[in-house]
């Protein structure tokens, strides 16, 4: 009777433990599903850059898609109108020129630089109208020039017109880019300073002045980048080594083949395979290797160039009355962030 006892003690011991285990894997699988989140927005520009392909070519779907998680990518025309977003918290990610970043640091938006898409070139540049008799930088005094405010366009323009000396003979005009193709095909402007697609509209009936590569020569950088809102990358940084690897995954398209690259961007922002490639070539894109050196973001124990290069911007613009407040050399090596990217080329090694 004792033994039979046992025997039922035992049985009903195993039970309990195999509901216990069954319980806990359940709750584990239901923790699991609930620890990512259900959606990311992606605030983007309609540029030829990494994320374009990546959105194109289905990339996300393999990084974040097949987690569950549903990518929503909200278009901006400046990244003034993705620092407000990111203010509301109703997106995560946001790429916009490096301008913008340093306004989003200004702003206390509690986000972080984590990657550099390109580095401009001849992508963005000063088109002035054929037969407005503007032939050098000098000619512009007097004249009205349109340009983006709070962009990587409307810093350089600053330094182009002050450069020369005529930085009060300009009247600059605040205009998003369709506004500006827009002014230049009515004739109200015949001087722009913008990036592509929409630098090639003016190029229909203008001619390139001065261009952001010739401006790289003489010290000015400015790039597109990407920040993410801190609260998201310190909850999920995985997922952001994760975008890491996506725009990574895109950019070796353009980088092993420019062709494909280019017919992939055309059929996305609905431009000529031949524009495409040409906008590309006129911006340089850095692998993570690349980014992780001295001369651009640095590593999480050496901060790079690109945090020096940043600081000397924010001086510039606070000079120019354009920010209040130009944060200190610490924060800049603080707010750019290349944790993100040390974390998936460690992933990646292994």
């Amino acid at each position: 009777m004792r033994n039979r006892f046992k025997s039922i003690f035992a049985i009903v011991l195993i039970g309990i433990m195999l509901c216990s285990l069954v319980a806990c894997n359940s709750d584990s699988e239901k923790n699991n599903s609930t620890s990512l989140p259900k959606e990311i927005n992606f605030g983007i520009l309609r540029v030829p850059n990494d994320e374009t392909i990546a959105i194109a070519q289905g990339i996300f779907d393999k990084y974040f898609t097949e987690k569950g998680i549903k990518c929503n990518f909200i278009v901006f025309d400046s990244g003034s109108e993705a620092n407000k977003a990111l203010a509301s918290g109703s997106i995560d990610f946001a790429t916009m020129g490096n301008i913008n970043s340093i306004v989003s640091l200004t702003m206390d938006l509690d986000v972080e630089l984590i990657w550099i898409h390109e580095i401009l070139g001849e992508i963005e540049a000063l088109a002035v109208k054929n037969g407005s008799e503007i032939e050098k930088i000098e000619d512009l005094a007097g004249k009205k020039v349109a340009t983006p405010f709070a962009s990587t366009s409307h810093y350089i323009l600053l330094n182009v017109l002050k450069d020369a000396g005529i930085e009060n003979e300009v009247e600059l005009l605040d205009m998003k880019t369709p506004e500006i193709v827009a002014a230049w095909e009515r004739g109200d402007i015949q001087a722009a300073y913008t990036w592509q697609p929409s630098l090639g509209e003016l190029l229909k009936d203008g001619k390139i002045l001065i261009s952001s590569e010739d401006m790289v020569k003489k010290g000015y950088i400015t790039a597109n980048v990407e920040v993410v809102r801190k609260e998201f990358a310190n909850k999920y940084p995985e997922l952001v080594a994760d975008f890491i690897a996506c725009l990574t995954e895109a950019a070796d398209i353009y980088r092993q083949n420019p062709e494909k690259a280019a017919a992939i961007i055309a059929d996305e922002l609905e431009i000529t395979a031949e524009d495409a490639l040409l906008q590309m070539q006129g911006s340089t894109w850095l692998t993570p290797e690349e980014l992780l050196e001295e001369s651009y973001i640095g590593t999480s124990k050496a901060p790079g160039a690109f945090a020096t290069i940043m600081k000397d911007t924010a001086d510039f613009l606070k000079n120019q009355g354009f920010i209040d407040n130009s944060p200190s050399q610490e924060e800049f090596n603080k707010y750019i962030n290349s944790i993100y990217i040390e974390k998936y080329l460690e992933r990646a090694s292994k």
